[in-house]
Order: C-alpha cells, then sequence, then structure tokens
C-alpha cells in the first residue's frame, strides 16, 4: 500500500512549481477517483453502453445495469457514463484533452455528483491553463486500480493515506480523517463480538452507519468483516461528512461496492442529522478530538432545550470540546430493542476526558449518567499511547448496546490494554505504536470473558456495576463565628471599600467607637448602629451588611451567627469560606446503590467521616447534587514503590562526583 500510495502521489513532481505543496490534494484525489471508477467499469463498458442506449430514465438504467454486471464477488454496477471517453481516449486528441475530460467527467449517472465536491471542472482547465494536464493525466492513466489489483479495503487505506500526506503537506491537521486500520478492526471486532453467532445465521440483514464517516474506512471493514463471518449477509451502509472531498471519496467508495449512494450524506452532524428518521443495527464513530463547537452553538443549545425529544437532551458538555455531543448522537442511533431482544450496538473513539470530565451536576457528568442509567455502556477499552496520526494521547473506546448479555446487564467492563501494542518502525506522524493481531484478539477475548489463565497475552479487566462510578456530592456547612474590633487597620480597609469609603463621616465615627473586641455580631452591631447613629451616620441594610462583614473575622472563640428572620430563624448561619463538600459514593458502607439511599447513606458517612473531625457541621441537603465519574487509570493504577534509599544516595554521589571533576577541569 505504501509503494502504492507513493506511486499515486509522485504526480506531485508534475505540479511542483505551478502548483503549491499544499494545493497537490484537489489535483490527486479526484483524479485517483476517477481512475479507480474507469478500472471498475473497464470490464463493462459494452453492457453500460447497450443499457444506455436502450433505456432512458435513470432507474431503469440503474436496474438493468445492475443485475448484468452483478457477479459472485460483486453486487453490480449503480453508475454509468454516457461518454465514450477515457483517461487513455482522451489524451488521443492532446489539443481537445481539457474538453475531453470534462466530457467524460459530465457524463456520469446522476447519482455520482462526487466530482461537484471536488470542483473537478475548475480542477481540469487551471491544469490546462499551467500546462500540467496532459502530463497528470498520462500518470494516472498508467495506474492499475481495478477491483483485482487493489481491493476495496486497500482501496479505502490507499484514499485515506492520500489524504493523510495532503494534509501534512499543507500543514492543515494531518490525521484528522484517518483512522489507523489496526483501531477500525479492534472497534469492530468488539462491536460484534456478542453477534458473532447471530451475524453467521441464513438470511441476515444489517445496517451500519458512521456519523463522521470521512472516506468511509470504519464502513469498509465493518461490512467486509461481517461478510468474512457470512458471505451472504446483506449489509446498508450509512454515512454522514462534513467535509466535501472526503464525502465525495466515501460516496463513491459505497457506489462502487453496490450500495445505495443516497445513503451517503453531506452536512455537519451535531447541526443537522441527515438520518433523523433512522436508527441502525451498529453505529461506528471516530469524531474529531478536542474539536469546539462555537460555531455551532445555539442549534446544538437549540435541540438540547427541546428536552426529550433532542439528541443532546441529557445535558452539554463545555464549548470547548465536543467529544461527548457525539457520544450522545451515536447513543441515539442505536436500533431499539425488538421482540427478539435484538437492539443496536456501537463503537466509538475518545479520548480521556469525557471519562471524569465535569462535577456533579455538570453537563458531562449528567451525560455519563444518562448512559449508565440507561445501562448502555457496555464497556471501556484504554488504547495505548501513539496509536494515532495526529495525536499521542491516551485514547478510549466505548462500546455501547442498548440490549446487552443477560449476565452483563447493569455492569461496565473496562479493559486495560495500554501495556499491549507493538512499536512501528518508523513513525507516522504521531502514530508509534499500532495493535498486532494478536493483541487485537486478546483483547476481545478479555472483552468476551473467554480468556483463559494459561493465554500467553493476558488483557486485565474488571467488571463494575453501573452505579459504582456514582456519587453525591454533598455540602458541608460550619457555622458563621466572628469577631469584631474597629482596629486602626481595619478602619483602613473600610476607607478603602469601593462602597463604604464613599459615605461621608463613616470612618471618623469608627476611629470613635474604639477597638473594643465584640464576639456576638447582634450585640456589636447593635452597639454601633446607635453610635454611628450619634454621629450622624445613616447606613442602609445592604451598608450595614458590608460594614460588618469588612469588620468581622472568623473567631471560633466567638458567638455563632444567626438568621434573624424568614424560614431559618435562629438557626446557624453558614460561614461561606469554611463551606465544604464531600463526594459520597452510592452504596458506602454496605448501603443500597439506590437514589432513594440518599439520606442514610449521606447520614452514616457524615457520621462517621465528617462529624468526629469538624465541629458544628451540618449538610445542606438543598446543595447535594448527584454526579458519575469512570476513574479509569484509579481502577488500574499499580504501586510502584520509591527506590532504596542507598540506592538514590549512590546516584547522588555519582552525579556530584561527576560536576567535581567538571569544576576541577575548568580551574586547571
Amino acid at each position: 500500500m505504501s509503494v502504492l500510495s507513493s506511486f499515486v502521489w509522485s504526480v506531485a513532481d508534475t505540479l511542483r512549481g505551478p502548483y503549491a505543496e499544499a494545493e497537490y490534494g484537489s489535483v490527486i484525489l479526484p483524479f485517483t477517483v476517477l481512475r479507480r471508477l474507469e478500472c471498475v467499469m473497464a470490464p463493462h463498458r459494452e453492457v453500460m453502453a447497450e443499457i444506455v442506449s436502450q433505456y432512458q430514465g435513470e432507474q431503469q438504467r440503474r436496474t438493468h445495469l445492475k443485475i448484468q454486471t452483478r457477479t459472485e464477488d460483486s453486487a453490480g454496477l449503480s453508475f454509468w457514463t454516457t461518454s465514450d471517453y477515457t483517461l487513455e481516449k482522451a489524451l488521443q486528441d492532446p489539443d481537445n484533452l481539457a474538453e475531453n475530460l470534462i466530457d467524460y467527467v459530465g457524463g456520469f449517472s446522476a447519482n455520482l455528483d462526487v466530482f461537484k465536491s471536488f470542483d473537478f471542472e475548475n480542477v481540469i482547465r487551471t491544469l490546462d491553463a499551467r500546462e500540467r494536464l496532459a502530463q497528470v493525466a498520462r500518470h494516472f492513466e498508467k495506474i492499475d486500480l481495478s477491483p483485482d489489483a487493489v481491493s476495496n479495503a486497500d482501496m479505502g487505506d490507499l484514499f485515506e493515506n492520500l489524504i493523510y500526506r495532503f494534509a501534512e503537506s499543507a500543514n492543515d491537521g494531518a490525521g484528522q480523517f484517518y483512522t489507523p486500520r489496526d483501531v477500525v478492526r479492534l472497534l469492530v471486532d468488539l462491536v460484534y463480538a456478542d453477534d458473532t453467532k447471530a451475524l453467521r445465521e441464513r438470511g441476515t440483514v444489517r445496517s451500519i452507519y458512521d456519523p463522521t464517516v470521512g472516506t468511509g474506512g470504519m464502513l469498509t471493514v465493518a461490512d467486509e468483516h461481517l461478510h468474512g463471518l457470512n458471505p451472504d449477509a446483506s449489509t446498508a451502509l450509512f454515512g454522514q461528512e462534513i467535509n466535501p472531498r472526503t464525502y465525495a471519496i466515501c460516496k463513491a467508495d459505497l457506489l462502487i461496492r453496490g450500495q445505495d449512494p443516497s445513503n451517503v450524506r453531506q452536512g455537519n452532524t451535531l447541526v443537522v442529522d441527515r438520518f433523523e428518521d433512522r436508527r441502525f443495527d451498529y453505529v461506528l464513530s471516530n469524531p474529531p478530538f478536542g474539536t469546539d463547537w462555537k460555531a455551532v452553538e445555539s442549534d446544538v443549545k437549540g435541540e438540547h432545550a427541546r428536552g426529550g425529544q433532542g439528541r443532546f437532551a441529557p445535558g452539554l458538555p463545555s464549548v470547548g470540546d465536543a467529544a461527548m455531543l457525539f457520544l450522545l448522537h451515536v447513543a441515539s442511533k442505536m436500533r431499539d430493542v425488538d421482540a427478539t431482544g435484538r437492539g443496536g450496538k456501537a463503537g466509538i473513539v475518545l479520548n480521556g476526558s469525557p471519562l471524569f470530565n465535569g462535577g456533579a451536576g455538570s453537563g458531562p457528568s449528567e451525560i455519563r449518567g444518562h448512559l449508565l442509567e440507561r445501562d448502555l455502556v457496555e464497556a471501556i477499552v484504554a488504547l495505548p499511547n501513539d496509536m494515532f496520526y495526529n495525536t499521542g494521547i491516551a485514547t478510549y473506546l466505548w462500546i455501547l448496546s442498548n440490549a446487552k448479555p443477560e449476565d452483563h446487564q447493569g455492569t461496565v467492563r473496562l479493559i486495560d490494554a495500554t501495556g499491549l501494542g507493538s512499536k512501528l518502525r518508523k513513525s507516522i506522524g504521531s502514530k508509534r505504536v499500532e495493535i498486532s493481531e494478536e493483541h487485537r484478539k486478546a483483547i476481545v477475548r478479555s472483552f468476551a470473558g473467554t480468556q483463559g489463565e494459561d493465554e500467553t497475552i493476558q488483557v486485565p479487566v474488571k467488571e463494575f456495576a453501573n452505579r459504582d462510578f456514582a456519587y453525591w456530592t454533598v455540602t458541608v456547612e460550619r457555622p458563621l463565628q466572628l469577631r469584631f474590633a474597629c482596629t486602626a487597620e481595619v478602619i483602613s480597609a473600610v476607607a478603602e471599600h469601593k462602597t463604604l469609603g464613599k459615605i461621608s463621616g463613616l470612618t471618623e465615627a469608627l476611629e470613635a467607637f474604639g477597638d473594643e473586641p465584640y464576639l456576638n455580631r447582634e450585640k456589636f452591631n447593635r452597639e454601633l448602629t446607635s453610635h454611628l447613629g450619634n454621629h450622624r451616620v445613616s447606613l442602609t441594610t445592604a451598608q450595614r451588611k458590608a460594614l460588618w462583614q469588612a469588620i468581622g473575622v472568623h473567631d471560633k472563640d466567638a458567638d455563632i451567627c444567626r438568621h434573624a428572620s424568614g424560614a431559618r430563624k435562629g438557626k446557624p448561619e453558614p460561614d461561606p469560606a469554611l463551606r465544604d463538600t464531600e463526594n459520597v459514593p452510592f452504596g458506602w458502607g454496605g448501603h443500597p446503590k439506590t437514589h432513594e439511599a440518599l439520606m442514610e447513606t449521606v447520614k452514616a458517612y457524615f457520621e462517621a467521616e465528617v462529624q468526629p473531625n469538624v465541629e458544628n457541621a451540618w449538610i445542606d441537603w438543598d446543595k447535594t447534587k448527584t454526579g458519575y465519574e469512570i476513574p479509569f487509570t484509579r481502577h488500574f493504577y499499580t504501586y510502584e514503590p520509591p527506590r532504596a534509599l542507598e540506592e538514590i544516595d549512590a546516584d547522588l554521589n555519582r552525579v556530584v562526583g561527576e560536576i567535581l571533576e567538571m569544576l576541577r577541569e575548568v580551574e586547571a
């Protein structure tokens, strides 16, 4: 594949000069698509010409062409061209080459509108004007991209490799559209793992959807893997893509595979779900990492506000990271569970932040709670670092299901595959590690629960109840206890206060009040108010509050300040400076892991863990929030004891000796 990719890309030598390096992809990609289509059509040109001349309607042509070109290995062609041209024939008339190629591309059937996304007619005319069209056409005419020479899977790899090179040369997020095949194969294996038996049954029909489809790499691998299990299976592939170039490549690829081209649609998935009324057997996605959604904020928040009708009803993450929006979308696209118990499954690639970002009550926590409380999270797999082309950060595969096997209902499996992976001989961007077939099978065994103790490769796996990740954030209050004294320092602070400093005569009155300390707020306020009245200083309620707040300092020996009115009259006021929170896990102390056990669990925790250490503390139940967090790393943490002191001392002595030796050399 690397040889073929390099050969295709070598046309860049022809473009160098008239074209900037960042423009190479705009020429190479559409010509690669055209040559692939040409090679696929080559054995069927006579049949195609007969059908085009015999039938006029698009539907009739498509139906008859598909029937007459169907083979054991192919579903048949569903596209054609009314033009007689090929690259070879167009080159035979060099004076009219541009017009010939435009005629060729313009003759394709209406369902093959991908060249519009490439603005290919303009590409051809520009190449012609820059006197490079003939060289480029000859270069591609020599490449054999027939299905016999390059399989659909290899063609997908070629497209993505070219896009990677294009983005890299343009310094434009290389790897953004390219999911490494080892990651895709692992994700597909995990999604299919529980369904392998059902997928081998006669009459199997499955739909597969990717909302961030790119060039269709995930769909290709998923489709081929399913047909590897069951050659007679029928699949329907669906995808949505925001980028016009990758959308065009994906659509052309699915057409070649005999899929319905209308199943690939262009648009931003977060703004408009082009398959709003459809659900799917399998959903696969690798959304871009760390992408913000500021540009579509109003659309997303509008859908969130629709409540239960919107994909994003459960919650919204921060505007800086759209990952959890894609997670919600993927979960919403799984087909409903039918009468036989079969539902939908999904696999999505995410970075680490969706596991833990956001505290109790935040959007991310609410999203995790939505998935866990509905028992949709089947497993999370931690991958080794350096697996992707454009980032070396930690990555995770989330496997979702709305129809878990009975023995796994109510649970989540965490699988630590960070210790696996083989080093690449040569790095590709940030990718330095790949998952071998042997490692992939070991991870799938771990997921499926078939990992034996005698296996050569052991993959750590731990199973948790869904509510093992749930907790309550409880606000612990302590009483407000203040000492008041009008010292010179305090009076200076009042004089500099943005509001109090503007009150005429206040500082002078405070200076005359004296610096005797008061340990009771009511007594201090009463006597100070009388004193200020004698000095003709009048304060509003807000100003009086600001004054005692400016003068009062915490003192544990002072009287407790209490509410003077309202429903809480006589009850202690909380001190905001001493306010604290405690996270209480569901099930703490053996209590039930239910929402109804809130009071008994939190009270027991408070009496055992808080009250013995903090005097006069109480819980503000109105501030209690429920949170969800998946602390993956903590569950697989392995303690490594520090080195022996003797070993550390020996290293220090060695380093000191080296420094002294260098100093002696300098002095000499």
